[in-house]
């Protein structure tokens, strides 16, 4: 017999590969002839840009640079302070085992902390201590068999799932230009550092196009003509449209940023004021949660049917939560008494998850930098201080630690400094898990069918529940079907059977006859 089986197409999207990697990016910095000699570092930091990922041969490449902002004193006779801002190229390669050309890539650069070393007074060493966060997928085409249709009398074993089906996948290139304009009494000399974070990210679903909104948040160092050291901070919006056919507001967005290339500089067109223009990259992934009666087993008691059967592995429960993690220390910092601080740096960093019944429990520290004068005057100090945090999140369903991955960023800070030389830190840190779990599918194809063997004449067989045996099994085994035997044993429930249990089970007659018992 000529099987007339219905079939569905779904796009499966299959993590292949998950994998956090420390990469250590060094260089030399020749200081330029405008700039005066280097006697020592104060603070070094960066921010860190891509211009180009790719899978080659089993290997991620990336090419990128970090804008380096170094703050240094200066061999002069009033040993000020100043400031060197330069790029540092790098190209990287991990090796992937798992992943190939025609994968997707998703990757997440994360600045963990710099060094500056003074090799000579026109030459310095940089390194940067990055984490990067990566995983692969790939996206194929399952057949999922959804029925047979030219068969009555056809069992089958159901089991109903949720997907995550790929909808599509998109990019866009934007820009957030802006100039900001400092104070009427500041002449800017030179820009000492730069911090930049994107925040607030949101989106909508509209008319095939997805609306990606942040916000870019800048703050600057910047030193003035009578050496005077101050900032300046702005928000500037970030806007994108990424074009994805056949999406709706119903489905999942997950939208990833990266920075792609920055300009911070003196406004030659303005005084008093900073050029700032920062290109950035978007890329966006939307899934349509799709639940399936997926058909794990099948047969027929008229006519022999066999198939293959194929594991698949598909993503499901895709989805995002936020929370806040607030930390509140009072900390010893004896040489900040009595002094103004110009700026903090905070670096977060997550150092374990640990995963125990849907609780995901976050360990890391928060890095903090703090550049500080106790005179009001040119000369700068600087502090670092570490402290370690710990913060719990409920989430139902997770169970491995390689379904959740945490974004962390500075959401809100504030530092106070007390007559008694102790600091009030208050800092507000905006944790992000997503989650996506791999899930593995039994996938049936190839069916064939047969004439069955010659119909015995018993009318029903007398059984003996097997440790290990379900009720499916049994009347497969016999070619019945689960409801006549739970109807003819008065069973309440199909799925409540015991080893020993004495079972009637009715003998399926050819050519849709039934013996009755």
């Amino acid at each position: 017999m000529k099987l007339d089986i219905e079939k569905e197409n779904i796009c499966a999207n299959k993590l292949m590969e998950h994998k956090i990697e420390n990469l250590v990016i060094e260089g030399d910095i020749i200081v330029p002839d405008v700039k005066p000699d280097i006697v020592s570092s104060i603070h070094t930091n960066g921010n860190i840009c891509v211009y180009k990922k790719e899978i080659v041969d089993g290997k991620i490449r990336i090419d990128g640079s970090i804008h380096v902002n170094v703050i240094y004193f200066a061999d002069t006779e009033d040993g000020n302070v100043r400031s060197l801002n330069t790029n540092l190229d790098y190209s990287e390669w991990i090796p992937l085992g798992n992943s190939r050309e025609q994968m997707d890539l998703n990757l997440e650069l994360n600045l963990k902390s710099m060094e500056c070393t003074v090799l000579n007074g026109r030459k310095i060493n940089i390194k940067a201590y990055v984490e990067a966060k990566i995983k692969t997928y790939f996206n194929d085409s399952i057949e999922i068999l959804k029925d047979v249709k030219n068969m009555e009398e056809i069992q089958r074993l159901n089991k109903k799932i949720q997907i995550d089906s790929l909808v599509g996948k998109g990019s866009t290139k934007t820009y957030a230009k802006d100039t900001l304009m400092i104070d009427n009494a500041d002449q800017l000399a030179e820009v000492l550092k730069s911090e930049i974070r994107i925040i607030n990210r949101d989106f909508k679903i509209s008319y095939n196009k997805i609306l990606a909104k942040a916000e870019l948040a800048v703050h600057i160092l910047y030193l003035t003509e009578d050496n005077r050291i101050s900032h300046i901070e702005k928000q500037i919006p970030i806007m994108g449209f990424i074009d994805i056919p056949n999406i709706s507001e119903e489905h999942i967005c997950d939208i990833n940023y990266n920075l792609r290339n920055i300009i911070i500089k003196p406004n030659d067109m303005e005084e008093h004021s900073i050029y700032v223009e920062i290109e950035i990259d978007i890329g966006s992934y939307v899934y349509e949660t799709k639940e399936i009666d997926l058909i794990q087993d099948l047969y027929s008691p008229e006519v022999d049917l066999t198939f293959i059967q194929k594991k698949v592995n598909v993503m499901t429960g895709i989805k995002s939560t936020r929370e806040i993690c607030s930390i509140k220390e009072r900390i010893e910092a004896e040489e900040m008494r009595e002094s103004q601080i110009y700026d903090t740096s905070v670096i977060p960093i997550i150092q374990n998850i640990t995963v125990m019944n849907g609780r995901a429990v976050c360990e890391g520290e928060v890095n903090i930098n703090f550049l500080f004068s106790s005179n009001h005057t040119i000369r700068v100090d600087s502090r670092k201080i570490n402290l370690p945090f710990q913060y719990e999140m409920n989430i139902d369903g997770l169970q491995n630690k390689n379904d959740i991955d945490i974004h962390v960023e500075v959401k809100q800070q504030n530092f106070i400094i007390l007559p008694d030389g102790k600091v009030d830190v208050v800092i507000d840190l905006e944790l992000e898990a997503k989650i996506e779990r791999t899930i593995e599918i039994n996938v049936v194809e190839d069916i064939t069918s047969e004439e069955n063997q010659i119909c015995k004449l018993y009318s029903m067989i007398i059984y003996f529940v097997k440790p290990g045996d379900t009720l499916w099994n049994i009347a497969k085994k016999f070619k019945s079907t689960v409801q006549d035997i739970v109807t003819l044993n008065q069973l309440e429930d199909e799925n409540n059977i015991y080893p020993g249990e004495q079972l009637l089970i009715p003998r399926y007659v050819c050519k849709n006859k039934r013996i009755s018992a």
